[in-house]
């Protein structure tokens, strides 16, 4: 989380430190075409276009000159979230407040699509210079069917690379093989705009890496 410069700007935050962590789970992935549930209870669901590392070799304690050996490739993802349960003030009615952590906001079911294509290192020749955007298709209103772009940047902005987020990682967590590092999105997300933009049921959202392809999901209302 927290790791593009721009995305840091529009929240009015300070650069940070060190990386900040949160985790998915397996119940979280889901593929291309399938829906995104939106969890009862929350009523501020976001999007976040990123690229993916796939551990391709067991990774403890790996040093960030060795890091990019334990890569197996680059997926494109989606870190949708619930930014009333992140606790987002935009998404927050009066008196309400956010969890004090991101688990239950970025890790329930179905809110980690992942695109259908892994692309090779080789096929990727610099991973901090890929393009990256999304965009929201409304399923009602005078924007139906049209889509609207909502995120435009550059994995160059990351703050933390690649190397360096395995090193921090993998200093205390091991990564095993197939394990996904999601790697922080870029400006534009629908909390912080003026008003907020939140998907609905009905829509649809899609996100796109230049280079290794694009995942689009429906939202669909949690039906019980």
């Amino acid at each position: 989380g927290l790791n593009y410069h721009a995305h840091l700007a529009e929240q009015g935050r300070e650069t940070p430190d060190r990386p900040t962590l949160f985790a998915k789970f397996a119940n979280a992935v889901i593929a291309d075409g399938e829906a995104i549930v939106r969890p009862r209870g929350t009523r501020a669901l976001d999007l976040e276009a990123e690229l993916g590392v796939v551990v391709g070799r067991r990774a403890s304690r790996v040093a960030a000159a060795d890091a990019m050996a334990h890569v197996a490739g680059y997926v494109v993802c989606n870190d949708v979230t619930a930014r009333d349960w992140q606790g987002n003030r935009a998404a927050l009615a009066p008196g309400e407040h956010g969890d004090g952590q991101w688990l239950r906001a970025k890790g329930s079911d179905t809110l980690l699509p992942g695109g259908p294509v892994l692309a090779p290192p080789d096929e990727v020749p610099d991973p901090h210079a890929l393009r990256l955007r999304s965009w929201r298709i409304p399923g009602s209103g005078p924007d139906a069917g049209r889509s609207i772009l909502m995120q435009d940047g550059s994995t160059g902005d990351m703050i933390f690379r690649i190397p360096e987020l395995i090193e921090f990682v993998s200093a205390v967590i091991t990564l095993e093989p197939g394990d996904l590092l999601v790697t922080g999105t870029p400006a534009g997300v629908g909390a912080f705009r003026d008003p907020p933009v939140f998907l609905e049921p009905g829509d649809r959202v899609r996100v796109q890496v230049d280079g290794i392809g694009w995942v689009e999901n429906p939202i669909v209302e949690a039906s019980v």
